[in-house]
């Protein structure tokens, strides 16, 4: 299983013969200007909200490349109006089976509009069953106490976080969060992209060791083994 990082809180997973892409933000954002988007390849794209800085690439994959959309249902539908294939339109608590293995849609705490202002429905997170391994992509949320029944229900391998601040949780928060998801290992997201969630790298990862746990910041376009 790999995973890449393509900025903010787009990643690549790479499991058996699927590639799952999460919330695809890579054209506007200047800081990944080097990925070369039109190579991305996707059997699946997952998306936790309708906001631009989440979407604004699903269109050109997702029409390159033939992906069906997993999301909840007012985004599946709206995409789906537009000839993306969107046949996984969820809502908050259900699961879904998919080739490479189950996905279920939890909670988070955010705003959520598309791009044209339609009503997005609720932001969302991911549970991830794949390959033996078990992980949360938390999307765009604050720290919640919802965050608690993954903890007691799950037992993860690691947690994609995010810890800019301003429009989620930050590195302190993320930090509480893990611990009531019972993640050791963390993957960040959702920082430096804009001035408002510029973050101090180091700063964070002191954080983390101190709090006992592992945070990994990736490089755009960097691919590590999970």
């Amino acid at each position: 299983m790999k995973l890449t990082y393509f900025g903010h809180a787009c990643f690549l997973l790479e499991t058996g013969s699927q590639k799952v892409l999460f919330d695809p933000f890579i054209r506007p954002n200047p800081l990944a200007k080097d990925v070369e988007v039109e190579k991305i390849e996707a059997d699946y794209i997952l998306l936790s909200h309708g906001h631009g800085d989440h979407v604004a690439d699903v269109e050109e994959i997702g029409n390159r490349t033939g992906a069906e959309l997993v999301a909840i249902a007012e985004i599946a539908g709206w995409f789906g109006q537009k000839g993306l294939k969107a046949a996984y339109p969820m809502n908050i608590g259900g699961k879904v089976t998919l080739p490479f293995g189950t996905v279920k849609m939890v909670a988070a705490t955010h705003s959520s509009s598309l791009p044209d202002g339609t009503y997005g429905g609720l932001a969302a997170g991911f549970i991830v069953e794949a390959e033996g391994k078990t992980f949360y992509f938390a999307g765009d949320t604050a720290l919640t106490y919802d965050m608690k029944i993954i903890g007691e229900y799950y037992k993860l391998d690691f947690a994609l976080l995010p810890i800019g601040d301003n429009y989620t949780m930050g590195i302190d928060d993320a930090l509480i969060a893990a611990n009531w998801v019972g993640a050791t290992k963390l993957i960040g997201m959702h920082y430096d992209t804009f001035p408002a969630i510029k973050i101090d790298q180091e700063a964070a990862k002191t954080k983390a060791q101190q709090a006992g746990k592992e945070l990994t910041l990736l490089q755009i376009g960097e691919t590590i083994d999970l």
